[in-house]
């Protein structure tokens, strides 16, 4: 491991132990009360200024914008239908029952699935350093059955398996990092295969039940291609409740949900110095560059998000859908809705530059 990526490592593992201890503070809600908020002066933020970070995420195609400060509501608002494209539409699942949109968060749902290996691991189901192939069989890539079987679990929380977007051979585990949601697929075959439950089931009992999450599952998605016929849906609110989890390290008020604290950490760390901006498949802001997620994976030099603080991490998906926390701040941000990008600006670096404003 060279310095870089020992000084990168290091900083997330004291980010990661902030995050365990800030949960004493947090507020967890009840799955069927109120939730409790916090007036945005009472946590040091402007509150009109914090109105017109909101005003612009509307103005850039959200449905659904919150966000907590130590587990309470310090800002939420809705927009109601935010575009008329069929690519939204397929994506909106529906609505609940105060007419908040559900939807298919896209490529956010790796990060369902990440913590669902990792939970997978610590019950003893399985490990990381495991051959995908002993639990799946061989075949599922067009890899030479040799060159398939040196695979690891590691090495798709990490996107780098080596493999082409079309699951061909192109380099040993570990030389390349790809953004390669094809080869990511499997780990939700591989988590059902070890555990011997549907992604359904295990999904209910482990986290959207025991979290309060009574808005999310995981639903089809017909108009894909096979290897992603299914998509996790959920509101807004239940997102949150997922980033609640982590923020707390893995537990849930008293409860402890998600045992593998150490998975957490490195979950949220690094994983390696291609891409240091990316861990097990969450992203992570502060670092010296990062890859894009095209198949020429282009370098863009400095921060992933250049106007957010650099403890950032992130799930994201396609049409921005985000969960970002922020440890130095007591944060967590959800966002749903379509693309938000506008004028040649992304909506992660408009939304950030406007929400820091309102920091008091």
């Amino acid at each position: 491991m060279n310095k870089l990526l020992t000084t990168i490592t290091l900083l997330y593992i004291s980010i990661a132990a902030e995050l365990s201890v800030s949960a004493e503070k947090l507020y967890f809600p009840d799955a069927n009360a109120d939730w409790e908020t916090v007036l945005p002066s009472k946590a040091g933020w402007d509150q009109e200024l914090l109105n017109e970070a909101l005003e612009l995420a509307g103005e850039r195609n959200s449905s659904g914008v919150l966000i907590l400060h130590n587990g309470r509501i310090m800002a939420e608002r809705y927009w109601s239908e935010p575009d008329t494209s069929i690519r939204y539409q397929n994506f909106l699942q529906g609505f609940d029952s105060e007419n908040r949109a559900i939807e298919d968060v896209a490529s956010a749902q790796k990060n369902i699935t990440t913590a669902l290996v990792g939970m997978s691991q610590a019950r003893g189901f399985l490990s990381l350093e495991d051959s995908v192939t002993s639990h799946i069989g061989t075949g599922w890539s067009k890899a030479a059955i040799p060159q398939e079987t040196a695979i690891t679990i590691y090495d798709l929380l990490t996107m780098t398996s080596g493999l082409a977007s079309d699951l061909t051979y192109e380099t040993e585990p570990g030389e390349r990092w790809l953004y390669n949601t094809p080869a990511y697929h499997f780990l939700m075959r591989v988590v059902s295969a070890a555990t011997k439950k549907p992604r359904d089931v295990l999904t209910q009992e482990w986290l959207t039940e025991p979290l309060g999450m009574t808005n999310s599952s995981w639903t089809p998605r017909p108009w894909a291609g096979s290897d992603i016929a299914v998509g996790f849906s959920t509101t807004a609110r239940d997102l949150a409740r997922f980033g609640l989890l982590i923020q707390a390290g893995g537990r849930w008020d008293k409860e402890i949900i998600f045992r593998d604290t150490e998975f957490i950490e490195a979950m949220m760390t690094p994983a390696q110095d291609i891409n240091p901006s990316y861990g097990y498949l969450w992203w992570l802001n502060g670092q010296e560059f990062s890859l894009g997620v095209t198949p020429q994976a282009v370098r863009r030099d400095g921060p992933l998000v250049p106007s957010a603080p650099g403890d950032l991490v992130a799930m994201q998906g396609a049409l921005d859908r985000k969960l970002y926390l922020v440890p130095s701040l007591n944060l967590i941000v959800t966002r749903l809705g379509s693309a938000g990008s506008a004028g040649g600006q992304s909506f992660n670096e408009a939304f950030w530059k406007a929400l820091m404003k309102a920091k008091q």
